[in-house]
């Protein structure tokens, strides 16, 4: 009677770390598919691929404007900040081009190289935008991305997922989906070898 009870036991065990085992085999492919439909494309989308280095040139403070400055954009989102443009020396071309921020930058307003997010207190906004223009005016020189293939002229300080922030990305759905097949391998061994005890 206790043998029974052990067996059942040890069945219910087995069942349960098999279905924990499957269930993180799926949440792994979910996030896959969830990574890869979002990062990715905006990771292989992005010209600006090669590092460089970039030399102030001017960074000035503009009337304000409205961001963002696409169309179809409804009003609630936009509202009106500092423009500020940094100008900069392109060691790479030895060109004179716009910095923006990210690539996000480029494609809310093409006119600004910093774009805030929309804020209530306009007085941060600008104390933050004025901040940062006294940074690149005092930090003369700092790496960079541009397009080696010249479709975009401009350069970006940072890129929304480098590479870095890809594997990151990838990284735990891996350990996920590695740590269930490892479960549902252990499980399999069990029974073979629960199997092959009753044999012998």
């Amino acid at each position: 009677m206790l043998g029974k009870k052990l067996v059942t036991a040890q069945k219910r065990g087995e069942t349960r770390a098999l279905c924990l085992g499957l269930g993180m085999v799926t949440c792994s492919m979910m996030m896959y598919f969830f990574i890869g439909i979002t990062i990715v494309p905006f990771y292989t989308k992005s010209v600006w691929t090669t590092e460089t280095v970039c030399k102030v040139l001017k960074a000035n403070i503009m009337d304000k404007v409205l961001c963002p400055n696409s169309e179809g954009t409804e009003d609630e989102d936009i509202f009106p900040y500092p423009c500020l443009q940094v100008w900069v020396n392109l060691t790479a071309s030895g060109q004179e081009v716009l910095l923006y921020q990210t690539e996000d930058t480029l494609e809310r307003n093409p006119k600004c190289s910093y774009v805030p997010d929309k804020s209530e207190n306009s007085k941060e906004v600008k104390a933050r935008i004025e901040t940062i223009a006294s940074n690149f005016k005092k930090y003369q020189t700092f790496p960079c991305y541009y397009d080696p293939g010249g479709t975009q002229t401009s350069v970006i300080l940072s890129r929304l997922y480098p590479l870095k922030g890809l594997l990151f990305a990838f990284l735990w759905p891996t350990l996920m989906f590695t740590g269930g097949c490892l479960i549902i391998v252990l499980v399999k061994i069990s029974q073979y070898v629960s199997v092959l005890s009753a044999w012998q």
